[in-house]
């Protein structure tokens, strides 16, 4: 760790920065000769610039400001306190202050004990009061300035995890703007002081994770190279993305995307703890003024031949992640991989900063790509301001202590500010380019304008030439045409006189037939109204042959459900034929006659159906000639109304045809229900033996391991009370006070009064001792062949010693390869007591801690066998085992759709209903533990789509038990439901159930700052739950 490094400095050097309160501009010049001729190389000192072009009003500029201006090269470090939270008034109730403030000396006293302490002089100390605008003013403000006037600046922030480094710099402050960090507020104060038409001002926003170079505003570009220029030795990134700000609004969308790129994890310390280190690079490009009175830069000027001049400058914000400490952090698998990338890189930059602070002639800015980057902020051009952070919490004293001597020894670095002017040639270029481009274009219009005009005047001028003769030519066609249609319409008239008369007599001719047709029709009705009565008595006659077919029908399904419930009944019968192997023979048997003499009878109905469906099929037949012949005496009659009455005798046709089909598809599915009953049959015969030669080997089996055990019964503990998770036993002090999501789920018994009682028997290393000689003599594989005993006493046994074997990591294995992970899964299955079921689950529990056995276990069904055991049971203690079991199954992201699958996710709501505050406790921690899963693999974009936990109705639980009394489960179900609205595609089920609410109050109320802060980040990322809030 970079703590370790730094403690590792002298003594004496410790004790001169704190009485001497940093170094003067006198030891600085003898330690850094080299650096003091190089700065004397510039003509104008800093402050000259300053003078020369001012950003903001005088009113505005801190005192400090002026000694910052006589001290510029010299890095400043600024030291920031946090407040006091719940946790450290808790820890710290029985000790005194470790930390000392007095501002107004700009001293920090560390007290080690109550009597003895260190006292250290800084450029500026923070008290927990201290705003945001303050620290901006103070520490940030100068370099901002010294960046506009053309040099390099740098502001970092150091610190512990946990003490407030990415509030300070990168707050966004988008509900109170008094709560921005340094970030923004920097970039303010630039966009406000620079021109748009003339400057320019870009920023790249990177994380250097694991010693990879990620860019966080377009996270596909990965381990990004550093490139050094081998004449200036400047540092660049080309394969970052760059992107010019517009204005404010604009920034703080970047912002955005690169804080939710960002790695960050759950820790012990911090539940929103940034795992890499966070650089935002902000370059600026600002012509010179011309408007001057400086003699100096006259003469400057007179030489550049009238040529502009650019400043380029760069600032660097860099927001370091937290040195941790892993006993107290927690961190584990991949979380302890990245806590050993950070603390190696603070490690080298410590490192640098002792060599630079010592006057070493070798410093190692190569050991960490973050040396590299800030190569130029220590003891490099720029102007450099550091801010510590540290907390006041008596528990973390070494850490303090660290950091506070970091900042000692930066404060001993001199850098040499350098102005960086360059004429701008290309300015200049572009803008004769642009005048000589501007001068042709007006050229070329005018000499087009002037070809348009002349052009248009011609061809206006044939235009009216030709209209002329087309107008002429026009009239002596119009005159001529209109001739002959004089003529035309002269002979149509005579046409049309003659037609009239032909109509006149056709009219009187039909006027006739329309009488004959009258009285035609008169005798079709008669005719119409016999065939009608006919038909309707033909159509009655086969709806009661219809009725009585349907009647059959019904009876038949019901004699088929009668028949289904007695094969239900022989199932169930066969399922205990363990005890009673003979009287599921003569069932058997029964049986096989019932289904013989229901088969014969289908078959029997089966041929009747089939008859009758032929002689309907005839009749069918026959109806259909009578109604062809119907139509074919109809079709002569030339009414409508005859018509109409025809299409509805054919549709009842089509319903009689559609009928007859329908019974025909009940008759194949009858025909393919007694094949299946026929399969049901054979394949229940096949079972039975298989019943019974299995019954016969397991009694071989235990007869000959039975014997074995008598002879162990006394060295085993005799009591339900001697079971004890010996995990939870020996680290009790180690987690105590941690959040439950790190925490291992324990078996050990709730009563304590029970507990006091098993210590006084017999110490826990006893019953190691105890347990590892009986494993030693008979063992394991002994014993977990016992676990399947007739006998209940030997059994139980033998499961409780496998439970307490299992406690241990160094068993775990061996339980797994001698099958005990088979057994206790085959007792979950198959055994009634409550005693097994409770201490085989808690044994199983204490298998899931490990990720490897997690997958054996869902593999085999452990899932489903745990789910099932909490159906069967009502005791609160097994439940309890069950649910802390499944809670850590759902730690394992790739297990969560299976988990889903085997009913694991629906048994833990179905437990909570128990109203058992232990059950209820390891339901929510499952919950936090699969949302936590969920939610990380959302972020890091290996899994997109709707919650697993809303798909079978947690949230619905989450939000009804949010306002629980106790404070361990209130916590859980607060970060389940923090996590699961990370998941865009969940926000419309937060906004329909009352969830958005819910999270609006968890981010005002939770008596957690990290759980609010968390949901108010998750709050603030999700346009929905926005949009969702403004129009409330």
């Amino acid at each position: 760790m970079a703590s370790s490094s730094l403690r590792s400095s002298s003594t004496t050097t410790a004790a001169a920065a704190a009485n001497n309160g940093g170094v003067g501009r006198s030891e600085r010049q003898q330690l850094h000769p080299a650096r003091q001729t190089a700065s004397s190389v510039r003509s104008k000192p800093a402050s000259s610039s300053t003078s020369r072009r001012s950003v903001t009003p005088t009113s505005r500029i801190p005192n400090s400001n002026s000694e910052f201006q006589q001290d510029a090269g010299r890095v400043r470090v600024a030291v920031r306190v946090r407040p006091r939270n719940d946790e450290d008034r808790i820890s710290d109730s029985d000790y005194g202050d470790s930390v000392e403030v007095q501002p107004e000396l700009k001293r920090l006293k560390l007290r080690k004990n109550n009597w003895m302490s260190d006292s250290y002089r800084f450029d500026e100390i923070f008290t927990e009061t201290a705003s945001q605008n303050r620290v901006y003013q103070v520490v940030a403000r100068p370099v901002v300035e010294s960046v506009l006037n053309g040099y390099n600046g740098t502001v970092m922030a150091y610190g512990q995890t946990g003490t407030g480094k990415t509030y300070t710099l990168g707050r966004l402050g988008c509900d109170d703007a008094s709560e921005r960090g340094i970030m923004v507020r920097a970039l303010e104060d630039i966009i406000m002081s620079t021109a748009p038409e003339s400057d320019t001002v870009e920023v790249s926003y990177l994380q250097l994770y694991m010693e990879s170079i990620q860019d966080l505003l377009a996270p596909e570009k990965t381990n990004i190279p550093i490139h050094e220029d081998p004449k200036t030795g400047e540092v660049s990134l080309p394969g970052a993305s760059v992107v010019r700000i517009k204005d404010l609004d604009h920034f703080l969308q970047l912002l955005q995307i690169g804080e939710a790129n960002r790695h960050a994890a759950n820790t012990n310390l911090n539940t929103e703890s940034s795992r890499s280190h966070a650089i935002l690079m902000v370059f600026i490009r600002r012509s010179v003024e011309d408007k001057s009175t400086d003699e100096i830069i006259s003469q400057e000027k007179a030489s550049r031949n009238g040529l502009p001049i650019i400043r380029r400058s760069k600032l660097l914000i860099v927001d370091l992640a937290g040195s941790e400490r892993v006993d107290k952090s927690g961190s584990e698998g991949h979380l302890l991989e990245e806590a050993k990338f950070i603390n190696l890189s603070l490690t080298s930059l410590g490192k640098c900063i002792n060599a630079l602070a010592e006057n070493s002639p070798h410093i190692p800015t190569r050991d960490s790509k973050l040396t590299r980057l800030l190569r130029d902020s220590f003891g490099g051009t720029a102007r450099t301001s550091l801010i510590i952070t540290i907390g006041p919490s008596a528990r973390h004293y070494a850490e303090t202590s660290s950091t506070v001597m970091f900042g000692q020894r930066a404060m001993k670095i001199v850098n040499t500010v350098k102005l960086k002017e360059e004429f701008d040639y290309e300015s200049q270029c572009r803008k004769l380019e642009n005048r000589i481009d501007n001068l042709t274009a007006e050229f070329e219009r005018q000499l087009k304008l002037r070809d348009s005009k002349k052009y248009e005047l011609e061809r206006r001028l044939t235009e009216c030439q030709h209209s002329f003769a087309e107008a002429e030519e026009n009239l002596i066609s119009r005159s001529e045409f209109l001739e002959k249609e004089n003529t035309r319409l002269g002979l149509e008239m005579k046409d049309l006189l003659y037609e009239l008369n032909s109509q006149k007599e056709h009219h009187d001719m039909m006027h006739d037939k329309v009488a004959q047709l009258e009285s035609s029709l008169e005798q079709a009705k008669v005719e119409s109204s016999t065939y009608q009565k006919i038909l309707a008595d033909t159509t009655q006659m086969y709806e009661e042959k219809i009725a009585k077919l349907m009647k059959q029908l019904e009876d038949e399904h019901t004699r088929y459900g009668s028949t289904e419930d007695q094969l239900d009944a022989m199932r169930k019968l066969l399922t205990d034929g363990q005890k009673t192997i003979q009287r599921h023979e003569m069932e058997h048997s029964t049986y096989q006659k019932a289904l013989a003499d229901t088969t014969q009878m289908y078959e029997r109905k089966i041929a009747e159906l089939m008859e009758q469906l032929e002689d309907e099929h005839s009749r069918f037949e026959d109806l259909k000639e009578q109604v062809n012949l119907a139509k074919k005496l109809r079709h002569q009659q030339s009414s409508m109304k005859g018509k109409k009455e025809n299409d509805e005798l054919r549709v009842k046709l089509q319903d009689m045809k559609q009928l007859h089909e329908s019974t025909l598809n009940e008759f194949q599915s009858l025909k393919s229900d007694y094949s299946d009953l026929s399969e049901e049959k054979a394949r229940l015969d096949e079972e039975l033996q298989d019943v019974k030669q299995r019954l016969l080997l397991e009694g071989k089996k235990r007869k000959t391991i039975e014997n074995e055990l008598v002879m162990l019964k006394k060295d085993v503990p005799e009591k339900e009370d001697d079971f004890v998770d010996k995990k939870s036993y020996m680290k009790e002090n180690i987690y105590k006070g941690s959040s439950a999501l790190g925490t291992p789920m324990g078996l050990h018994n709730s009563n304590p009064s029970r507990e006091s009682l098993s210590s006084q028997r017999e110490t826990p290393s006893n019953q190691r001792a105890t347990i590892a000689k009986i494993c030693e003599e008979v063992g394991l594989q002994k014993i977990v062949q016992l676990m399947t005993s007739e006998d209940l006493d030997v059994q139980t046994h033998a499961v409780k010693m496998v439970a307490n074997l299992a406690a241990e990591d160094m068993n775990q294995e061996k339980i797994m390869e001698e099958g005990g992970l088979d057994a206790l899964l085959m007792l979950l299955q198959s055994s009634q007591n409550t005693t097994i079921l409770r201490v085989a689950s808690g044994a199983i529990a204490n298998l899931a801690m490990n990720e490897v056995n997690q997958g054996l276990i869902m593999s085999r069904g452990g899932a489903q066998l745990l789910a099932g055991t909490a159906s069967k049971t009502n005791d609160p203690q097994t439940l309890r085992m069950v649910a802390g079991a499944l809670a850590n199954l759902c730690g394992n992201e790739r297990l969560h759709m299976m988990l889903k699958e085997d009913g694991g996710i629906t048994a833990l709501l179905e437990m909570a209903r128990s109203g058992s505050s232990d059950v209820i406790a390891q339901v929510a921690r499952g919950m936090a533990n699969f949302a936590k899963c969920e939610s990380r693999g959302t972020i890091q974009g290996h899994r997109k789509g709707h919650s697993l936990l809303i798909e079978d109705g947690a949230l619905t639980w989450l939000i009804g038990n949010s306002n629980t009394t106790s404070s361990s489960t209130k916590r859980h179900i607060e970060l389940a439901l923090c996590h699961l609205a990370q998941n865009e595609d969940n926000a419309n089920d937060f906004i329909f159930s009352g969830g958005l609410k819910e999270l609006v109050r968890i981010s005002n109320e939770s008596s957690r700052e990290d759980i609010r802060n968390l949901a108010k980040k998750t709050l603030r990322l999700s346009s929905k739950f926005q949009t969702e809030i403004h129009a409330e």
